[in-house]
């Protein structure tokens, strides 16, 4: 920090003030939550005021400098604006006003964003260790602020939020290229898929497989749970060859519940929940293991390498994505009679285990690229806050 600023009391340039409403039985209220790490406000769904009983609420004016009394120590402030006006917040949400004559809401909530204001919310924050902490009243008014003349603040909160809204345009190219590599990954599976196997017959999934469901063992009967046997559910189904899961039941369960032994070679797949949405997983099973009722298990006959279907599954996974229907409930299924009716290319051996050594060398450049998309977007999350420690060192 700046050695040239003097420093004040937030109970002298932004004193606490409570607005208490009660809120009427038959009234729509919107409330307000604030994110950890200076991620800003969000809005939660809207509620009655007969659901809020007796709980205590407090209204919201846009220019508040916002702290969640819980987690204000990790860099849950914010400045509320004109979308929250109107809307309430619980005790836990303290509303802090300006002296416009003296300082800006949005310097304020900068400098609490940077390390030595959150180390002084720490402080004023007592608790056990880990997250239990509480930000006591008194001793946020004592905290001492650092303020500069009310243009230089001005200054300051201009050139971050310009340098800011930078680091956010490159978030979005980002993301956009993220999306747009994706796509071009799923087209090109597609492509390389349709070029390898343009002489090969295509053959129903129902004449090459055999299918089995799975099943939950009763949560009622405890020695069905926490034994050696992996239970697989559409969590689970995140890469393309599974081992292991993330629970596990026993032995037993596998005799006297729905949830079977299946073998290894089996490629799993997800029929229902809600990342039919956007994914169709398929996995190869390498290991001894059960699944869920939302999945199901399809063993090749000798035409088909397990390896080769998986590999069809995730390269056309958008014609199966076709062929999910929504429930009455808006939750997605894949009807089973479909997916055993849809056709793949059945080529060659040979032929397969070159599609799947050509699409597997594709699948590892795209790997790379995400790679390395994950460390720009690291570096863009460190941008911010190195913003910020700079402008509050006089480095801006």
């Amino acid at each position: 920090m700046s050695t040239v600023w003097p420093t004040v009391s937030m109970g002298n340039v932004a004193p606490l003030i409570r607005r208490p409403i009660q809120p009427k039985a038959d009234e729509t209220y919107r409330e307000i939550g604030i994110r950890s790490f200076g991620n800003g406000v969000f809005h939660k769904t809207p509620t009655t005021g007969l659901e809020i009983g007796s709980k205590r609420v407090f209204s919201v004016e846009p220019g508040d400098l916002l702290f969640n009394i819980v987690f204000a120590w990790e860099g849950a402030t914010a400045v509320a604006t004109e979308a929250e006006r109107g809307m309430i917040g619980s005790h836990r949400f303290l509303t802090c006003v300006t002296d416009k004559s003296k300082a800006d809401a949005r310097f304020l909530n900068y400098w609490f964003m940077q390390a030595e204001g959150r180390d002084q919310l720490l402080r004023a924050s007592p608790g056990g260790a880990g997250r239990n902490r509480t930000l006591g009243v008194e001793k946020l008014a004592a905290i001492r602020v650092p303020l500069p003349p009310l243009d230089e603040q001005r200054r300051i909160v201009a050139r971050i939020d310009e340098l800011a809204a930078k680091v956010e345009e490159a978030r979005g190219l980002r993301a956009k290229a993220h999306e747009g590599g994706d796509a071009l990954e799923t087209s090109a599976a597609a492509h390389a898929l349709e070029t390898l196997t343009k002489a090969a017959p295509r053959l129903p999934l129902g004449s090459l497989v055999t299918v089995r469901g799975g099943g939950t063992p009763s949560k009622d009967a405890p020695h069905f749970w926490g034994g050696d046997v992996p239970w697989i559910t559409p969590k689970d189904m995140k890469r393309r060859v599974l081992t292991d899961a993330i629970d596990h039941i026993t032995k037993a369960a596998t005799e006297k519940s729905p949830a079977k032994l299946l073998e290894p070679g089996a490629v799993l797949v997800v029929v229902r929940g809600m990342i039919l949405v956007h994914t169709f997983p398929a996995a190869v099973l390498q290991a001894p293991a059960t699944i869920n009722q939302d999945m199901k298990a399809l063993t090749p006959d000798a035409r088909l390498l397990p390896e080769y279907l998986c590999t069809v599954l995730w390269a056309w996974n958008p014609r199966v994505l076709e062929m999910v229907d929504r429930s009455g409930h808006d939750t997605r299924k894949l009807n089973t009679d479909k997916l055993l009716s849809f056709e793949i290319p059945v080529p060659s051996i040979p032929v397969q285990k070159r599609v799947i050594a050509e699409l597997d060398a594709l699948q590892a450049k795209v790997n790379a690229v995400k790679a390395l998309q994950t460390e720009t977007a690291a570096e863009l999350d460190a941008m911010l806050p190195a913003i910020i420690d700079k402008a509050f060192k006089g480095e801006l």
